[in-house]
């Protein structure tokens, strides 16, 4: 899909980059992710996808904005708290780029729809924060062939890493084949 007049004025500073240039703005309105969570890993995730230009973002988080995340979940602001952090996420992401197509997904991913959720998607970022909603993504991504990007966070540490087993690299499940046993570490 070639870019608007718009697209080409909003993305201006990205299009003149050589490693990004027209072609490259172009696969990222023509591609699309989901976000599992939009708390303190989504949601600086979801603000740059959207302010770089990506066409479609889905979300699921099925938690209601709280005051006091609010210093780390930059999507969402005190006006929303209270209210689902999807529909926070929704209004915030078209004040920063009403040329992006979001969609929402209430409640949890799960066994039971993820496979439904992420086929509609080029790759899944995991913003979770807890084993099983981690290994759902890993297991979707890994028999669907799509990359996982996936991150986490524990006080003041982090990690992030991109798994796509379909391309010769490991899987989430290479490096920690089992969840943790509950209660034996923070999520």
């Amino acid at each position: 899909m070639p870019l608007t007049q718009d697209e080409h004025a909003r993305y201006s500073r990205q299009i003149i980059l050589g490693e990004i240039g027209v072609a490259g703005q172009e696969r990222l309105k023509a591609s699309s992710i989901l976000c599992i969570g939009t708390g303190a890993l989504g949601s600086p995730a979801v603000t740059y996808l959207a302010a770089a230009g990506v066409g479609r973002i889905g979300l699921i988080d099925p938690d209601v904005v709280d005051l006091s995340n609010l210093h780390r979940q930059i999507l969402h602001d005190t006006h929303q708290v209270g209210t689902a952090k999807t529909s926070s996420a929704r209004a915030r992401v078209a004040a920063i780029n009403p040329l992006v197509e979001l969609v929402v997904h209430d409640g949890l991913f799960t066994a039971d729809n993820c496979l439904d959720l992420l086929a509609k998607y080029d790759a899944v970022i995991d913003g979770s924060d807890n084993f099983p909603t981690r290994f759902c993504a890993n297991d979707a991504a890994f028999f669907l062939k799509k990359p996982l990007i996936h991150g986490a966070i524990f006080q003041f540490e982090g990690q992030a890493t991109v798994f796509a087993p379909h391309l010769g690299g490991p899987c989430y499940r290479c490096l920690l084949p089992e969840p943790p046993p509950p209660g034996t570490v923070p999520t």
